[in-house]
């Protein structure tokens, strides 16, 4: 895809985040948004040769609408400055369904965004991985020490973090820092300056690749 279009782009819905403008400019967004799909079909059939499962992903349902939800929102801005998906094997879930650990990416504002793993998940679904934690202690250092996945990731995220272990786990326990998280997944980001359509696809890939025992270890989780 055309990089350099697609952030030109962006950076001027940014500028103009109207119904006017932006149907002034739909010719280009239809263009771009091709291009897009294009890229997220490349990279679910690499993601693939690593993670089979992932075949499984229909590419235009891993795809974010670019429309905005302003119900609950101060900002009624109708547009995201952003493309963006996540793919996982049987398509795009919101959080609330317990879709799994995703591979998502974004692109805009002037940055490649990419992150691996389970974002906020429903109550049952960190209650059985905070209980993978326990039953699995070894496996998942193993998983913290991955060289590749800290060299490419750092640590796992802390947004949302609670301040004291949750109800009924004891505090005592070797992971419990790690039980306090609400989501279990890494991200990390590249300015888009300077790079072209298979340099985005080289750098997703090793970096999804890297994250890919996250994703291993998450789907155990039961």
């Amino acid at each position: 895809m055309h990089v350099i279009e697609l952030d030109r782009y962006l950076s001027e819905l940014a500028d103009n985040n109207n119904r006017a403008w932006f149907v002034m400019n739909k010719p280009r967004y239809d263009i771009l948004r091709t291009e897009f799909l294009a890229l997220v079909t490349e990279l679910i059939a690499a993601i693939s040769k690593f993670d089979p499962l992932l075949a499984q992903c229909d590419p235009k349902k891993a795809m974010f609408r670019i429309n905005r939800d302003v119900r609950f929102s101060h900002d009624k801005s109708p547009y995201k400055t952003n493309f963006s998906a996540a793919m996982i094997p049987n398509g795009r879930k919101k959080p609330s369904e317990g879709g799994g650990p995703a591979y998502y990416f974004q692109m805009g504002d002037g940055r490649l965004f990419f992150a691996v793993g389970e974002y906020m998940p429903p109550s049952d679904r960190l209650k059985a991985i905070r209980q993978h934690m326990i039953d699995d202690e070894t496996g998942f250092k193993k998983l913290l020490n991955n060289k590749k996945l800290k060299a490419t990731y750092g640590q796992l995220v802390e947004e949302g973090k609670l301040q004291r272990p949750p109800k009924g786990y004891d505090p005592e326990h070797p992971h419990v820092e790690y039980l306090k998280l609400k989501s279990l997944m890494v991200w990390t980001e590249v300015p888009l300056k300077g790079l072209l359509h298979d340099d985005v696809k080289s750098r997703l890939v090793s970096g999804f690749q890297d994250a890919f025992p996250l994703v291993t270890w998450l789907r155990s989780a039961e």
